[in-house]
């Protein structure tokens, strides 16, 4: 019960305290709302362009594990890219072996991609990403068909000519019509629509996005590109099994697998490069840390300064209410009730002006920046509240002392 009477009695100090003299603590204030607006407004951003960023790069898929030839790594003057050229592209036969032996993998794909014009009757969408995969692809990459549906094993096997195509794709070649089983062009060959995928939106990145992918079966992509060494690079990809930390099973699986079909020798090095989709995120990630670690520094110092400010009302406080402090404890009040009560009241000042701080940072998902959604994420709203309480628990700590340390007596006749 005291508990309750005590946040009462501060809470409504902390309001007297804002109507007394409402310029002087709005400004002092200010500093706590300018501080936790900066922090928040560095972390809310960062996130939400991490986010935008990271699913620019969704098309790489979650737990994958590929086959390059190349590694993601930054290059350099040790890059050693002359060596990674020389590597051989994996190709279906490599496909076909690991699908029958691979244990530690939820599926495997094989997919090949070439940018191309699509057309039908008079229409034509340009910059198309043809990708032909086959039936197990779905399994490995989120494959969202709103309409229609996706292929089936006997028409990858047949390599018949249907697809499954982007909204963009659909926009351009298709006016309001029922889309499903009508027939485009691809390099000359008709192919029948028998699903369309979901919107994606806008990305960041001019990076490959399923709004103007055309899937195909990798047979019949086969019949109209040249894939090899010289042509189009298929890539292998395999899903591995969320209970594998880091895909270190599946790792080390696939690149005994491999050694042994491509003929390696115990003493001769991989030919060939197992690349993990997180890799890129990951490295994205790091960078944002070291912004928002940045940010957090350059927003501490606004905080600091609001710290003095809401230091500066509560000496005041302490001084303009020492009269009833000393009647308080004449009438028997304990000293942390003295002190609880002020630092109470200093937490709701400061809680104040992070609100104030909150509704900014709020403000500001509500601007547009083109393809860039910024959202205020609970963490973050948590955070705010939670720096701005300790701010003043801390500003208030010894005002609070001195309060509670006050002689009855010297308070009562004290003007």
């Amino acid at each position: 019960m005291i508990v309750f009477r005590l946040i009462w009695e501060s809470f409504r100090f902390a309001i007297q305290a804002l109507k007394s003299n409402l310029t002087r603590t709005v400004l002092s204030l200010l500093g706590v709302t300018i501080g936790i607006f900066a922090i928040i407004a560095v972390f809310t951003l960062v996130d939400s362009l991490e986010k935008n960023i990271k699913s620019s790069f969704s098309f790489l898929g979650t737990n994958v594990l590929r086959v390059d030839r190349f590694p993601f790594a930054a290059g350099g003057e040790e890059y050693p890219w002359w060596k990674y050229f020389r590597r051989p592209p994996g190709n279906y036969s490599e496909f076909v072996f690991l699908n029958e032996r691979l244990q530690n993998a939820e599926a495997i794909t094989i997919s090949a991609s070439s940018n191309t014009t699509i057309k039908r009757e008079s229409s034509s969408f340009q910059g198309a990403n043809l990708q032909g995969v086959v039936y197990e692809h779905q399994n490995v990459y989120d494959i969202p068909v709103v309409e229609g549906r996706y292929f089936t094993e006997m028409e990858i096997t047949a390599a018949r000519n249907v697809t499954v195509i982007g909204a963009k794709i659909v926009d351009a070649l298709f006016q309001g019509q029922n889309i499903i089983g009508q027939e485009i062009k691809i390099k000359g060959e008709k192919f029948t629509v028998i699903g369309i995928l979901e919107e994606e939106g806008e990305g960041l990145f001019d990076l490959p996005s399923k709004d103007d992918a055309c899937l195909i079966p990798y047979g019949a992509f086969g019949k109209m590109f040249y894939l090899g060494r010289w042509g189009i690079e298929p890539t292998i990809a395999a899903k591995g099994f969320d209970s594998d930390r880091n895909l270190v099973s599946l790792e080390n699986e696939m690149t005994g697998l491999l050694r042994a079909k491509r003929g390696l020798k115990p003493i001769e090095e991989n030919n060939f490069a197992l690349n993990q989709s997180e890799f890129i995120q990951n490295a994205i990630g790091a960078i944002f840390d070291v912004i928002s670690i940045a940010g957090a520094v350059i927003g501490g110092f606004s905080i600091l300064v609001g710290g003095f400010g809401i230091a500066n009302i509560m000496f005041v406080s302490v001084r303009e209410r020492t009269n009833i402090i000393g009647i308080q404890k004449s009438l028997g009040a304990k000293n942390y009730f003295i002190l609880l009560q002020f630092l109470f009241e200093a937490t709701f000042l400061s809680l104040f002006g992070g609100l104030a701080g909150l509704i900014l940072v709020f403000g500001i998902t509500f601007v547009p920046l083109g393809s860039l959604e910024v959202f205020l994420s609970a963490k973050n709203i948590i955070l705010g509240l939670g720096l701005s309480s300790s701010i003043g628990m801390l500003s208030g700590s010894i005002p609070a002392a001195m309060a509670a340390r006050m002689d009855p007596v010297e308070a009562i006749r004290t003007n």
